[in-house]
């Protein structure tokens, strides 16, 4: 799944699958400026700073269990989130500031060091990730993903795909190949 943020005529929290296919909103209601998003991948929660409402929120992947983490007027400088273990860690574009919230009740926010004009934050890790099940868009015998000619986007699960073009080609009656 791919989600996203909006703010323009109606805010909202939204997923699709990968081809675009299946758009849904998540969070419609309660949010005017949602502008950092992240994914717990293990629980399948959305965590989105809304820096009008001045709020760090949560739902799960089908937008139940509506939670507030944090509210105030330091939302309002945060930009970036991502979320590792039991913290969310976003970049204070006030003080320069990186921070890390408790992502369970808001509490234990602590600056972890100073940075110059960073816009987004991510976490890595050094354990590795567990291989990925086989899926619609590996490569085929001839090396090509999924069997498309240009690109193979997984769609609303991973068994099946949706082939695409490059700009400039459009996709044939096989729904593979781009001429």
């Amino acid at each position: 799944k791919l989600f996203f943020t909006d703010y323009g005529n109606a805010a909202k929290v939204e997923r699709c699958d990968m081809d675009g296919m299946n758009r849904t909103w998540i969070v419609d209601s309660k949010i005017e400026q949602p502008t950092a998003l992240a994914l717990d991948l293990i629980n399948k929660y959305v965590y989105w700073l809304d820096i009008y409402l001045e709020s760090v929120e949560v739902v799960d992947y089908q937008g139940r269990r509506r939670q507030t983490i944090t509210k105030g007027r330091q939302i309002r400088h945060l930009c970036g989130l991502a979320v590792f273990e039991n913290y969310l860690y976003t970049f204070n574009s006030d003080n320069l500031s990186i921070l890390r919230i408790n992502r369970y009740n808001g509490t234990d926010v602590q600056a972890l060091a100073r940075l110059d004009n960073a816009k987004e934050i991510r976490v890595y890790q050094k354990r590795p990730q567990a291989a990925a099940r086989s899926h619609a868009c590996e490569a085929d015998p001839h090396g090509m993903p999924g069997g498309c000619s240009h690109i193979c986007l997984l769609s609303s699960s991973y068994k099946a795909r949706t082939c695409r073009c490059r700009t400039g080609f459009i996709l044939g009656s096989d729904g593979r190949s781009c001429k």
